[in-house]
């Protein structure tokens, strides 16, 4: 799996069809500036998040990229560039007029966003890119790094596998193009249209520089995440919500009473609440096909434009939330139909969401003990090994959150830290417990948290956590007492975000 970030590019990629043998005409300084004209720079100002702080932010930072221009007056880049803004600003590359931009529709799985400029008129003159969906593996890619100065240089490249893989944020599988392409170091960049036959093919998801290879979000994903974004509630990308495994072992398909063509992929898990559960698809299922596309045992359908790939390229790319999917299944060798209504699962619905950003993090502060629910985003802090650096018990009930906690109706309260102050001595090297009562009360949330300290056993805060030392009591007056004092010294704005 690619690693590396593209995170500092000028880029227009452009492909033409052709074979693999087939060597590309020359582009046409025309051309060209046709293209050119399809494009706008796009600059960003903001400021992260700190988890780590939970009451302040990380500090400042500029992004410079290159964005597609659409119908409509709207201009199409990743959500990893607009991500915690503050501000977007479009600029003319031909001429360096610019004007302030909003966000109008961003999806954070899908890493795909929508600008409009606030001056209505600021895009006339441009042609609209068209999008076309029929990349296919051997098309030869040209990239363009736009330079500074507005010059191009163009770098061939290729189209080397079309499959399903995770997008930044890890939630699914999404359609991929990857294409091996040796590009140069240009100014900022985090959008990289992908342009074929004058139409627009892919924006650039990830770039590893010592394999040169690119990862591209496809024009299926951008067709269905622009769609979707005509409705006036964007819902996202819908999932079924259960887990797999391909049924290539013979002994597997005879425990499962697996008869017929000897198909299908082996129902390893089903997370409660989900479509798949809604609609009875149980651990021990089959499944063999979706609609009318049979499964193979490596879990892959026969896509007319891209051959075998794997089949939840039909419950993303294909299908929208709300439609009906029939999943023709096996169970203890009996063949029958299921009807998945498909949804978007919101990341509020995740016990530890994947993804919380463009929102500062809840937190409580009780006599220096800093109290955080358990996110994704907050692993993250411990960079792209998080999965390796970050406590392992967290990375553990993230993982495993729809096994450890079925009901999904909570949050995971943990004690994060704790800042040196009077009420906490000998409590300063607690870090990363998991709360699980105060005051005797079961503890699900922030707000169960803040209703509990209200309720003082005996004069005193009693927190009991999972790992040890499994109960911290508090003096309740002394932590009112010093409150003023904590807020001061470390500089905190509020002693509570809960909402």
């Amino acid at each position: 799996m690619v690693k590396h970030s593209l995170i500092a590019l000028g880029i227009i990629l452009v492909a033409a069809s052709g074979t693999l043998a087939k060597k590309e005409p020359a582009i046409s300084a025309t051309a060209s500036k046709q293209k050119q004209l399809a494009l706008v720079r796009v600059n960003v100002t903001g400021q992260s998040y700190d988890y780590f702080r939970p009451w302040q932010k990380k500090a400042p930072f500029s992004k410079r990229a290159l964005g597609a221009v659409l119908s409509k007056g709207r201009v199409l880049v990743t959500a990893d560039l607009v991500t915690n803004q503050n501000y977007v600003e479009l600029e003319r590359a031909e001429s360096g007029e610019k004007t302030a931009a909003n966000v109008q529709v961003i999806d954070y799985e899908a890493n795909l966003a929508l600008l409009e400029p606030v001056e209505k008129t600021f895009l006339d003159g441009i042609t609209p890119l068209e999008i076309t969906p029929d990349t296919v593996v051997g098309d030869r890619l040209a990239a363009w790094q736009l330079e500074p100065t507005g010059a191009l240089l163009a770098t061939e490249g290729l189209v080397t596998t079309v499959q399903m893989m995770p997008y930044p944020i890890d939630v699914g599988q999404f359609l991929t193009y990857r294409i091996s392409i040796p590009m140069q170091y240009r100014e900022n960049s985090y959008t990289v249209p992908l342009v074929k036959n004058n139409k627009l093919a892919g924006l650039l998801l990830r770039y590893d520089s010592r394999s040169q290879l690119v990862d591209a979000i496809p024009a299926p994903i951008i067709t269905h995440f622009l769609k979707e974004a005509e409705s006036q509630n964007y819902r996202g990308f819908p999932s079924a919500g259960f887990s797999f495994f391909p049924t290539r072992d013979p002994e597997l398909r005879e425990f499962a009473e697996e008869k017929g063509k000897g198909g299908g992929v082996y129902v390893t898990n089903v997370e409660p609440a989900t479509p798949a559960m809604k609609a009875g698809l149980q651990v021990g299922d089959i499944v063999t096909a979706i609609g009318n596309h049979e499964i193979d045992q490596n879990g892959n359908y026969v896509d007319p434009l891209y051959g075998k790939i794997e089949f939840t390229n039909l419950l993303t790319a294909h299908a929208y939330a709300g439609d009906v999917v029939p999943f023709h299944i096996q169970r203890n060798g009996k063949p029958m139909q299921l009807n998945v209504t498909l949804e978007h699962r919101d990341a509020k619905d995740y016990v530890s969401p994947p993804y919380y950003l463009d929102q500062p993090p809840r937190y409580f502060v009780l006599g220096g003990l800093i109290f955080q629910e358990l996110s994704r985003q907050y692993l993250k802090e411990w960079g792209p090994n998080w999965q390796r650096e970050a406590p392992q018990r967290l990375v553990y009930f993230d993982h495993f959150q729809s096994e450890l906690f079925p009901q999904r109706n909570r949050r995971i309260v943990i004690l994060s830290q704790v800042l040196p102050a009077n009420s906490t001595i000998g409590y300063d090297d607690l870090a990363y417990l998991t709360v699980t009562k105060v005051n005797g009360g079961e503890i699900k949330s922030l707000d169960d948290l803040a209703e509990a300290v209200k309720h003082p056993i005996e004069g005193f805060v009693k927190i009991e956590t999972e790992e040890d030392p499994k109960q911290i009591e508090l003096d309740a007056t002394q932590v009112a007492a010093e409150a003023p004092e904590l807020q001061e010294n470390y500089g905190i704005s509020s002693l509570q975000r809960l909402q």
